[in-house]
């Protein structure tokens, strides 16, 4: 299962879109266009546009409004990756040598600017003002979660209930709007659009989860990051929160002590990925990502059945069982 055969039924829009999108990244600018023109070369999977654009076929039907709603959060989504890369002092992105690690931190903060404010100009120049609204909360929610988790990895009390509102705001709240305004750009049926932006909401919130959950089950090769970074970067994720819960108080604050401490050698983390392990960490984790997948799965049941309904589906399935 990939990704490449989810899409398949809306191929021929992300064809179309490829263009359309590029179009409304170009800039008069040399410096600007340049910068533009790299990223461009290292687009990831476009997640997010087939969500939009299976939305709305689930919706009523893909039409010019569904290209405006995807390059919008494409375009949001793009600005975020490079202020994101700048915030964590990435040099790499995808394997390639990130926006900040070229032009500086200065440049890469007014170019992820540049695409924001595109994004924002597309809606209000063809009077998409409830694109702008999902959009606008979406930027929001996401600044909010990337503050929380910043408090809480210095102050390491995260409990469920805060990582739950993290990875909702952070990474749930974008493909919560890619549903929704996919589904708003085929319907005006209040109801499937509430019903789409819960359906990625919760595929957000699953796909977090494994996110988190593969930092501690695979290998760097795999997953494009180093194993046990998040342990290194301080991030407390629900495996290991599920697991503190578990363990007797000793020997979970012997554990926070640890983390505190920064500077993980590696037998410090193996030492923190065996405590994960042995106090049903990975289990339960993967249990309440498989929880939020069932739930997603019933929301799909009001529609009727086509090859879109079954790509979601598919979707769904992909988000818990990937390995990278």
């Amino acid at each position: 299962m990939s990704l490449s055969e989810i899409s398949k039924p809306i191929q021929h829009h992300l064809d179309a879109f490829n263009p359309y999108f590029r179009e409304q990244m170009r800039s008069k600018v040399p410096l600007l266009d340049l910068v533009i023109r790299y990223i461009l070369r290292q687009r990831g999977k476009k997640v997010r546009p087939t969500l939009v654009f299976l939305a709305a076929e689930i919706s009523g039907g893909v039409n010019p409004r569904t290209f405006t709603g995807a390059a919008m959060v494409e375009l949001l989504h793009t600005a975020t990756l490079v202020h994101d890369d700048v915030v964590d002092e990435a040099n790499t992105r995808r394997g390639f040598p990130s926006v900040n690690a070229i032009w500086k931190n200065k440049a890469s903060v007014l170019v992820g600017d540049f695409l924001l404010s595109k994004g924002l100009l597309i809606a209000v120049e063809r009077d998409e003002f409830s694109f702008l609204k999902s959009t606008s909360i979406a930027v929001k929610r996401m600044s909010e979660g990337e503050l929380l988790q910043m408090q809480k990895s210095r102050q390491l009390n995260i409990d469920e209930a805060t990582y739950f509102k993290i990875i909702s705001d952070k990474t749930a709240s974008l493909l919560s709007t890619c549903c929704e305004i996919g589904a708003r750009s085929a319907s005006n049926n209040e109801e499937i659009c509430t019903s789409m932006a819960r359906f990625g909401e919760l595929m957000g919130l699953a796909f977090q989860i494994r996110d988190d959950l593969l930092d501690y089950v695979s290998r760097t090769n795999l997953i494009g990051k180093p194993y046990g970074n998040d342990l290194k970067e301080r991030k407390i994720t629900l495996p290991l929160i599920h697991a503190l819960n578990n363990a007797d108080k000793k020997t979970s604050k012997e554990i926070i002590s640890l983390i505190k401490r920064g500077k993980l050698e590696n037998k410090d983390i193996i030492y923190i990925m065996e405590f994960v392990r042995n106090h049903n960490g990975i289990e339960y984790a993967q249990l309440k990502s498989e929880e939020l997948v069932a739930e997603a799965l019933l929301i799909l049941d009001q529609f009727a059945v086509s090859p879109y309904k079954q790509a979601l589906k598919t979707f769904a399935h992909f988000v818990i069982e990937r390995k990278s």
